[in-house]
């Protein structure tokens, strides 16, 4: 009878045993989804094009985390990690006998908890479903471990470790431990460096390094030593790292970008990542430009905004929005984005229009004097005329009143539609309410839109609006032909002013070729400058937050310097850097006088190299044959001049005035202007042998004599072609030039020392 009842009591244990090892083995069978265990949530990172962090966001929880590939970690940290964490790693599946029984038999022997036998995939389980610490919950663990690792790979299960453990204050993550201890990325730690952060998950709170040192160092130490023990280091490195100190420290994360980086938080909260197109390196120091470069306004100009658009690509490199996005006043007002008065940077566009709309041939000559139209009488920004003058001239010296005439060709509704279509979204009014101001900037427009536009043209007319985010290639628009924008190129190279205070401009000795227009807005309140070729863009604007006025607010002064020392610095790309003319120009006989396809009348005729696409419909319409004689092509010929400036078109001259060619030559050789220098330059000794002289120019030189005085002191005369220099001295100079019939030209220029260049 007691046999039987053995018999039975133990066939029952036995079948219970048996139901419970086949239902752990159900359990452990049972599919698990692993992606709740192996996704980390990240922080938010706004990366460059190169994945260089520019800007990191906070999580939700207030934690700093950033996820990365187990590849981006580094070996030594895995390494250091399974050493400390779990030997048998690679061996167990995901629960490990040998540490299960070592933790019973210690924890039995001290009747209390000494250690655990959780491995990293237990812990892994344990960061996705935190709960108390008990047998239940270690039996749970183990029980999803062994499900998750028949899921997944043992490199996943690592990455997820790596990039959800405590590290101590509220970093999770190796990543964003590495970065706040040490100021990297976690895959540039040393074997120390690894070896700490290994050591900081089991007591990240008590190991603290920033604020209990010892206590860390204790914990790399043993860290290192199970490096050894574990054959992941030789004795040297393992002496070398344990002689090493600490070295963790307080590192702040980038906030690059910050204007950019607000825009784009609910995208990076979503999705972890957001990738720009921007350049780390180049973003830090145009940002640190800046900064330093507003000094010396000494508070009269506060604040600035800088962009630089890769021309091909159709994409921002750079991005500043403020000089201080952390000023009390306006540092958070995105400056890319606001809405300011362009001044003249908008006449390049009423030019290429007029080309594009056969009303205006590069080469033909343009009227600068005074322009009445009643209530509106435009001038130019030094209240001087220069009369006569060429279109590329007129472009480059930007002047108003030959801008305007061109407006008044196309039409003000045609130049608005043209803008919005180049992506100036800010021109809403009618085009009645703008008028022929338009050409001079009466408008509102936005930085980053300005410069879509000029890259429009960099790119020789086809349209693209810049990104600052990898998206989806738009394809372009073309708004200008080929030919239009090469002759643009022509009429608006200039070398970068050399005499700019030489701080700001990076110590080079080939000046790339570049193509440049600033702008003023009426009444001083803001100064624009935009400098590119076939490679980059730059844009910049200076102003202040709340609009006051400041007399150093002018483009040429306070922009363009800083426009000119970012495009000097930025790298040259593979790309030419200008564009090839190829077939898009061809050859055409002009009137030598005014610039415009020959007549029958013509006398003096030169050759000019215009877009294919042009008709030359309109031709010189000043020389025609004597009224007096009847004559035929090579009889006497006459100079028909329009008798106002107003309605200014050579093409087609309305009420003549009448004059021989002889003497219409004359009154053309002695319109006089002083050239160079300019009035109101500024200069920087140089130091260098035949540096510091200045070739003096008159727009009659060609002519006749010129004679020439320095602070009234007489300096000598230039016979026509025989040019005159005159030694830079410092102080503040005026220059004076005089034909043999009494007219005259003065100007003032300052020379000053050099100072210090700028890093």
């Amino acid at each position: 009878m007691a046999r039987r009842w053995l018999r039975r009591r133990t066939s029952i244990v036995l079948a219970a045993g048996l139901l419970l090892a086949a239902g752990g083995a159900a359990l452990v069978l049972w599919p698990l989804d692993p992606a709740p265990y192996l996704h980390v949530p990240s922080s938010g990172e706004l990366q460059d094009r190169e994945g260089r962090l520019l800007y990191a966001y906070l999580r939700a929880d207030d934690a700093w985390c950033f996820p990365r590939p187990l590849a981006e970690l580094g070996p030594v940290l895995a390494q250091a990690t399974i050493a400390a964490e779990d030997q048998r790693f690679y061996t167990h599946q995901g629960v490990d006998p040998a540490a299960v029984l070592r933790a019973f038999w210690q924890n039995f022997r001290h009747v209390e908890v000494r250690s655990g036998a959780s491995t990293l995939t237990m812990q892994v389980i344990k960061l996705a479903n935190p709960g108390p610490r008990s047998l239940p919950s270690k039996a749970w663990q183990a029980l999803q471990a062994l499900r998750l690792e028949r899921q997944t790979s043992k490199a996943a299960l690592l990455e997820a470790y790596l990039n959800g453990a405590p590290y101590g204050m509220n970093l999770v993550g190796a990543e964003a431990a590495a970065r706040r201890y040490f100021g990297k990325r976690a895959k540039e730690l040393t074997l120390p460096e690894a070896a700490l952060l290994a050591g900081l998950p089991k007591g990240p709170s008590a190991r603290q390094p920033l604020r209990y040192p010892k206590r860390a160092l204790e914990r790399r130490d043993y860290v290192l030593g199970r490096m050894l023990a574990e054959g992941f280091i030789n004795t040297a490195d393992h002496d070398r790292a344990v002689a090493t100190p600490l070295g963790a420290a307080w590192h702040d994360y980038p906030r690059n970008a910050p204007h950019l980086a607000q825009q784009f938080r609910r995208q990076a909260e979503r999705e972890g990542v957001v990738h720009s197109t921007l350049d780390l390196p180049l973003q830090r120091a145009t940002e640190a430009l800046l900064a330093e470069y507003l000094k010396k306004f000494e508070g009269e100009i506060g604040n600035g905004a800088v962009i630089v658009a890769d021309v091909a690509a159709g994409v921002e490199r750079v991005r500043v929005g403020s000089a201080d996005f952390f000023a009390a006043k306006g540092g958070q007002v995105d400056a890319l984005r606001a809405a300011r008065s362009p001044g003249s940077a908008l006449k390049p566009f009423t030019y290429a229009l007029a080309m594009d709309r056969n009303v205006l041939y590069a080469s033909e000559s343009l009227s600068d004097g005074v322009l009445d139209y009643g209530l509106y009488q435009p001038g130019n920004f030094d209240g001087r005329y220069r009369g006569l003058i060429p279109a590329g001239s007129a472009l480059r010296h930007s002047l108003n009143v030959p801008a305007v005439l061109l407006l008044e060709r196309v039409g003000v509704e045609s130049l608005q539609d043209f803008l919005k279509r180049a992506g100036l979204r800010t021109l809403n009014r009618s085009a009645a309410a703008y008028g022929l101001g338009l050409t001079l900037g009466n408008c509102e427009v936005r930085l980053e839109e300005l410069a879509a536009a000029y890259a429009m043209v960099a790119r020789l007319g086809e349209y693209r609006p810049l990104s600052a985010v990898h998206a989806a290639s738009t394809e372009g628009v073309r708004l200008l032909s080929r030919g239009v924008c090469l002759k643009l190129y022509e009429m608006m190279e200039q070398p970068l002013p050399e005499e700019f205070d030489q701080r700001y401009l990076p110590s080079v000795n080939a000046r790339p070729r570049v193509c440049w227009k600033t702008g003023t807005s009426t009444g001083l309140h803001d100064a624009w400058a935009f400098v590119f070729n076939q490679q980059y863009v730059v844009g910049v604007w200076m102003g202040n937050n709340d609009g006051a006025y400041s007399p150093k607010l002018v483009g040429a002064l306070a922009a363009l310097p800083l426009a000119a020392a970012v495009f000097q610095s930025l790298p040259p790309l593979p790309a030419p850097a200008w564009p090839e003319a190829d077939d898009a120009l061809v050859d055409v006989k002009i009137c030598a006088v005014t610039g415009l396809p020959v007549s029958a009348w013509c006398a003096q005729t030169r050759t000019a190299r215009l877009p294919r696409e042009q008709y030359l419909h309109r031709t010189c319409d000043v020389h025609s044959p004597s009224p007096v004689v009847t004559s035929k092509p090579g009889g006497p010929v006459v100079e028909r001049w329009p008798g106002n400036v107003k309605g200014w078109d050579l093409a087609k001259v309305i009420a003549p005035i009448t004059q021989g060619v002889e003497e219409a030559a004359v009154q053309r050789a002695t319109q006089l202007s002083l050239l160079n220098p300019a009035d109101g330059a500024e200069f920087v000794l140089t130091g260098e042998e035949r540096g510091d002289r200045l070739r003096l120019q008159s727009s009659v030189d060609a002519e006749q004599t010129v004679h020439w005085y320095l602070d009234g002191k007489y300096l000598g005369a230039a016979p026509p072609g025989a040019p005159l220099f005159l030694d830079l001295t410092e102080g503040e100079h005026q220059v004076t030039c005089m034909t043999h019939d009494g007219k005259q030209e003065t100007v003032k220029y300052s020379v000053s020392l050099p100072r210090r260049v700028f890093r």
